[in-house]
This record gives structure tokens, sequence and C-alpha cells, in this order.
């Protein structure tokens, strides 16, 4: 045999022992739309399919994460860890008391009071009110935050906090590495940080020189502030300016429109008990013993007065609480939902939610942009409208060049949940991601609102329209509706 046809025979055998060990490997603990992507990948293209799976291909991350993780679940907060699932004197909506039990189950977290304060949808008029809470700091301040950048925006926020650290105030910051990096001033942020009196570090850090390495395209996506356990916000916004500093954002007028809660009470703790397991993973610091202030008193539910419960979720959580929060709500609906996400790509489950609420004769409207922002985003996202509209869900689009990031959910107008999370697969299983369920008080009210306006600034898509769309573009939604499972 000739050195070539032993080198041709050896790839043949090597491809298919390639081939053959991932149709047993690659399926475990994953779902079949993913495992399916995965293997036509792979079978098709191993020598670029075996690369990308081994690189991106595990939702899992390191070991001491799962631990810290696993810990905290099971006991997030000693303060909370008695508490009630359901507060006292406190009725949930039909149907809505067992996914609080079920949110437990998974998060460990219980429903508690909180007086809603505001909903935030101007980018000026959030971090004004940010800096304006960091102003009344006395103790410390948490921020943690995907995308940040120091920026003419920002600017107001940062002044904040660099003047709480200057009186004393202990100010820590998270962001996430990866996420932040692409933009402008980012080579010089750590040292404005650091001059600032700030204290910071990265989220899932990748650092080859230091061994600090894990699959690339995990994101801490979460978005929270708390200001001494008194009062908190949360929700979609990141720490920059709204056009994302890009040029070609900047010369077509694109502009992102997201939305923050702020709140106050017994939810602070939740809220801030995820930002301390965080940090304590990234800096191996532990927050909760120099906090020992008692959980502020419930309030009644009612006006300003809510029933909250927050759900945080991730690769740590091995439930996808978020998934579940979602299809469980969808499922519950008897009147009408709202759904606002900039990346909708659901699973098989939430796709069957939605379209089955649909042929139930529920009143289903799905906020989202006219284009998204990202090219393989859009198309894996539109392959799913042909579906959503033939089920009656009337699908809203905000007009282009502007992003409509906000993620909301909303059921009968009594029950909503707003935080971090898309409803698409790396919200569901990649990213670490918040979600605040409320009801019994005016939050739920206030999101209801925000669709109401973004409802008359939207068009809505048709199905007639829909199906009138060029041949090229509905082969290009097939291909990225595939590569949306690769994870």
């Amino acid at each position: 045999m000739t050195f070539a046809a032993f080198l041709s025979t050896a790839f043949v055998v090597i491809e298919y022992v390639i081939k053959i060990v991932a149709i047993g490997v690659v399926p475990e603990n994953r779902r079949p739309s993913s495992s399916t992507a995965w293997l036509l990948l792979i079978l098709f293209l191993p020598v670029v399919g075996l690369p990308l799976f081994l690189l991106l291909g595990s939702a899992t991350i390191n070991r001491r994460r799962h631990r810290i993780q696993g810990k905290a679940n099971q006991l997030p907060d000693e303060g909370l860890a008695d508490r009630p699932t359901i507060p006292a004197g406190c009725e949930p909506p039909p149907g809505i008391g067992s996914l609080l039990h079920l949110n437990r189950r998974l998060t460990s977290l219980p429903c508690v009071t909180g007086t809603y304060v505001a909903l935030y949808d101007d980018y000026a008029e959030s971090f004004a009110a940010m800096a304006a809470a960091v102003d009344e700091a006395q103790r410390y301040v948490d921020v943690e935050i995907y995308i940040t950048a120091w920026d003419d925006t920002s600017a107001v926020l940062f002044a904040a906090l660099s003047r709480a650290a200057s009186r004393g105030v202990q100010v820590r910051l998270l962001l996430d590495h990866i996420g932040s990096r692409k933009y402008p001033g980012f080579k010089h942020l750590g040292r404005r940080l650091d001059d600032a009196g700030i204290r910071w570090r990265y989220m899932l850090p990748i650092d080859l020189l230091r061994g600090r390495f894990r699959r690339v395209d995990l994101r801490n996506h979460r978005k929270l502030l708390v200001v001494d356990g008194d009062v908190a916000f949360m929700g979609s916004q990141n720490l920059i300016d709204s056009s994302y500093l890009m040029p070609a954002n900047v010369r077509a007028g694109r502009h992102w429109h997201d939305a923050m809660i702020c709140v106050r009470g017994e939810i602070v703790r939740p809220i801030e008990a995820v930002f301390v397991v965080d940090w304590y993973t990234e800096t191996g610091e532990q927050l909760l013993a120099e906090r020992t202030e008692a959980i502020p008193s419930a309030v009644p539910v009612g006006g300003p007065g809510n029933a909250f419960q927050l759900v945080p979720s991730g690769p740590g959580f091995t439930t996808e609480p978020n998934l579940r929060l979602f299809t469980s709500l969808i499922h519950a609906a008897q009147e009408r939902i709202s759904i606002c996400s900039p990346y909708f790509v659901p699973d098989e489950s939430l796709l069957a939610a939605v379209t089955t609420a649909g042929y139930r004769g529920i009143d289903i409207e799905l906020f989202v942009s006219e284009q998204a922002d990202q090219f393989m985003v859009d198309h894996a996202q539109s392959s799913y409208y042909r579906a959503l509209l033939e089920a009656g869900v009337r699908i809203r689009r905000y007009p282009s060049p502007a992003v409509l990031h906000t993620k909301f959910l909303v059921i009968d107008g009594r029950v909503a949940v707003i935080g971090s999370s898309n409803m698409d697969m790396r919200s569901f299983g990649l990213n670490y991601e918040i979600s605040l369920l409320t009801f019994g008080g005016d939050a739920v009210t206030a999101i209801d609102d925000l669709a109401g306006r973004y409802r008359t600034q939207c068009r809505e898509l048709t199905l007639a329209e829909w199906n009138e769309r060029p041949y090229l573009q509905r082969y290009l939604d097939s291909v990225f509706r595939l590569t949306s499972a690769l994870q």
C-alpha cells in the first residue's frame, strides 16, 4: 500500500469513528433539536463539526462554578431559606400558586413582597434614576451589567459611583468580559474604574496566560444594581450608550430601547443574593457575612405593594427555570398574552405553548424589532413567524432602525415577568439571566402600559404579507433556524 493510499484509508476510518462516537455522545442530556443540528454538522462536515462541538458543544461550566451554584441553589440566603413559598395573606391569581412552588423548587427563592417604585423605558431617565439612588448610598453599591462602557451617556452613573466610593461606600462592579471587550474604551476601562475607586471584576473571563478558559460563548447576561440592600434596579439595559457606540449604528441612527424596573423592600434581598453569588464566583470573597441587616418587613399586596419572585437561570441551573416559567405562564393564560423579546427563537416546548394558546383562542401579541441587530438571529427568528401567524399570534414589529431590546411577558393583565432573559435557546441554556415575576400590584399595570405604548409604535405583520417574502429570504430563514439549535 502506498503512503497516499494509507493516508486516504486512515482518513476514512477516522471519519467513521468520529461519526459513530458522535451518535452516542452528542445526544446525552441535550434536547432533540440541538442533538439533530450538531449531528448533521458532524456527520456531513466532521472536520468542521467536531472542533466546533468540542469548543462550543458543552453547556457545562467548570466544576468550581457548578459547586458554587449548587450550594447557592440549596441555600441562597439564610434570611430567605425559612420564608414560605407564598407570602402570608397573598392570594395568587388562578393557576399561579403551583408555578410559585415550581420556581421555589428550581431556584430555592420564595415569592416575597416589595414596593414597586418605577419602570424606566428611557435610557437617560434610567441612568439618572440609578445615579440618584447611588448618591443616597451609605454602605455599599452592587452593580452587575453584561455590557459596560464608560461613555458620555453612561458617565452620569459612573460619576455617581465614583462619588460614592470617595465617601467610603463599597462600590463593586461585575461586567462580562467577552460581552464588553469589543466596545470603544474597553482598553482603558479597568484603569478608569480603579482611579474612580470602584472594585471591579470580569464575569466569565478568558485569560489563557493564567489558565482561565471555558466555553467561549457562555455569557453573564444579567443587569442589576443594588444600593444598601434597600433599593434595586433590574431589567434589560446595559451600561452603555443606546447606540452601543458602533459607527454603523450611529450612521444608521440605530438605538436600543430598553426598560429597567426599580423596587424596594423584601424583593431586594434575592436580587442582592444573585450578585453575592456571582461576586464570590469571580473573586472568592464572601459578602453575606458583612451584610447582617434584617430583611425589610412584608408590605400589603395591592397598589405599590406587589408580590415578587426572582427567577435566576443559567448554565448552573440544569432545569432551565426561565424556560419553564415562560411556558407555564403561557399555558395558564385565559384571555391575553403580551410577549416582548428582541430574540424570539423558541424551543419546541415554548413554540408549542404559544401556538397552542393561539389555537385556544387566546389573544396573543409578540413584539419584535422590524430588523434584529444580528443577521443570523434575525433569520432564525423569522423562520418561526409563519407558524405563529397561522396560530393567530399578532406579530408587532418595532420600526427599523430602532432595536427593541426590552424583555417582558404579561398574562391576562394580572401577572408579568420582566428582566434580562430573551425567549431564545441561548437565554435558556447558555446565558446567566434573571427574571422577575410579579402580580397583585402596580408593577403589572406599568409593564402592561409599556406594551400599550409599544403597540402604538409598531406595525403589524400579516400572514399574506409574510407569504410574499422572497425565496432567498425563506431559504436563509430555514438555514439559520438550524444553527440556532447548535448548543
